[in-house]
């Protein structure tokens, strides 16, 4: 994967990229983040970290783990933002915690990419206080990697969660944005975008989405990539689109929706296998096609939503995310910084913005189910 992305200017130290960590924000500690960090350092040797976090504490887990000292330089942040902190108070006292340090290194110039496992609301409050949106952005989003039958092996969807709600112009900036995140992220030279619907019918769906799916149409041919038009959420997995565009609300269910049906299923399978003595013997007999696709769901190795729409990058790890899931965060951090992201993301807002603005906008009208 990492021969699709090209190198670009992006903040080095040493001839490496450097990523800014939060250490002390997911639910499992700071013994998993510095593993996770480790790991990462194992395979890529163009990666330095700035780690943030109660210094005594990192220094010595740092120092458990051969060579990682040289690799990581780390900022002193004594408070922790947790699970159960609200964005709004987040905001008032988080001067002095790991999450806002470790933003700040973005913000400073020292670093490309901040990754996270802490609470999602106040990373992004925090994200967009101290990094601000880029130039003509609305709504900034969130976007993940799901699952599918694409040759990637994932499609992106947009947004997950940032913000509930999301106009026409919001949606064609999600379309652009989207489109840079496959192209940088999968490496797709020109990705295929799809508005999440009611159905796939023009008629179909609200005032807002009609007048998005206009917009995407006429934006394709210099955003650069396809546009398939409507979508409905049984091409989530599917290989129809590479990126599915819709509000944070409707994201946010079908991410959670997906997110206990994989879990349900993963149920459904131990059960089944766990019945008897011939069921035992036949996971035996099928061990390797499970762990193959094992493989493929494990939603550790596709860890990491990222923030788009903001003067510059953040990766939302997952909370609970064990060492492999947050070194797979890092990985997902490495290559977008590696390949300019953020100044092509830049380009494609600017776009969308000079589109959205020469559209008439929407009629008002009934919506059609």
């Amino acid at each position: 994967m990492s021969s699709a992305f090209e190198p670009a200017d992006t903040r080095r130290s040493g001839g490496s990229v450097v990523i800014s960590v939060d250490a002390m924000g997911g639910d499992r500690g700071p013994a998993t983040v510095i593993a996770g960090i480790a790991e990462s350092a194992e395979k890529n040797d163009a990666i330095r970290f700035i780690v943030h976090g109660p210094e005594p504490e990192l220094r010595r887990l740092i120092g458990k783990r051969k060579g990682l000292a040289e690799r990581c330089d780390i900022r002193h942040a004594q408070g922790v933002v947790t699970m159960n902190d609200k964005p709004a108070q987040v905001i008032r006292s988080a001067q002095d915690t790991s999450m806002w340090s470790a933003i700040e290194s973005v913000r400073a110039g020292e670093a490309t990419v901040a990754v996270s496992c802490g609470n999602t609301g106040a990373l992004m409050a925090l994200s967009v206080i101290r990094l601000r949106k880029l130039p003509g952005v609305n709504r900034p989003a969130i976007a993940i990697l799901w699952p599918s039958r694409n040759p990637q092996g994932f499609n992106v969807m947009l947004d997950v969660g940032a913000d509930i709600k999301a106009d026409a112009p919001d949606l064609l900036q999600y379309a652009m944005m989207g489109a840079s995140y496959a192209r940088n992220g999968l490496g797709l030279a020109r990705p295929r975008i799809g508005l999440l619907n009611v159905g796939t019918e023009e008629h179909k769906g609200r005032a807002e989405l009609k007048q998005a799916n206009e917009l995407i149409a006429a934006a394709a041919p210099e955003g650069g990539f396809e546009y398939a038009g409507f979508v409905e959420g049984s091409d989530l997995p599917g290989a129809r689109v590479d990126v599915i565009v819709t509000d944070g609300f409707t994201g946010n269910v079908a991410l959670k929706t997906g997110e206990g049906t994989a879990k349900l299923v993963g149920d459904f399978f131990k059960d089944a296998f766990a019945n008897s003595i011939m069921s035992k013997f036949a996971a035996v007999l099928a061990m390797t096609s499970l762990k193959r696709l094992q493989k493929r769901i494990d939603p550790r190795r596709v860890n990491g939503g990222v923030f788009l729409g903001l003067n510059g990058t953040v990766v939302k790890s997952h909370g609970s995310a064990d060492a492999t899931g947050v070194s797979a965060a890092i990985k997902l951090a490495f290559q977008l910084a590696q390949s300019g992201f953020h100044d092509r993301l830049a380009a494609r807002v600017a776009q969308a913005v000079v589109q959205a603005a020469a559209a008439p906008p929407a009629p008002a009208e009934e919506q059609t189910p």
